[in-house]
């Protein structure tokens, strides 16, 4: 299962370090429905492409914003030249086990 989706940075608010993304709600759902085994705290294995930069990580669910959250590593922003405040389009591909 594939998705894109725009979405800004944001930086997470114990530690401004960490920087994420949220997924659109109709997409959460969308993961929700095809990740048959989540991971440790509900996480969900992906691939992820922005610009030229791919990597694999995995999204987490997030109750207080009702969706899954996605790290952004700080070797990704400084490769593509993205920071928080920053719209960004994001390739997602949920990993199958």
């Amino acid at each position: 299962m594939e998705f894109v989706f725009s979405a800004e940075l944001f930086p997470w608010s114990a530690n401004t370090s960490w920087v994420f993304v949220s997924i659109p709600p109709d997409d959460a759902d969308v993961v929700d429905d095809y990740a048959s085994k989540p991971g440790g705290f509900g996480s969900v294995r992906v691939s992820v492409q922005v610009g030229g930069t791919a990597w694999k990580t995995s999204l987490f669910p997030s109750k207080e914003m009702e969706t899954y959250v996605l790290p952004i590593k700080k070797d990704v922003r400084k490769k593509e030249g993205i920071g928080v405040g920053d719209t960004v389009e994001f390739s997602i591909r949920v990993l199958s086990d």
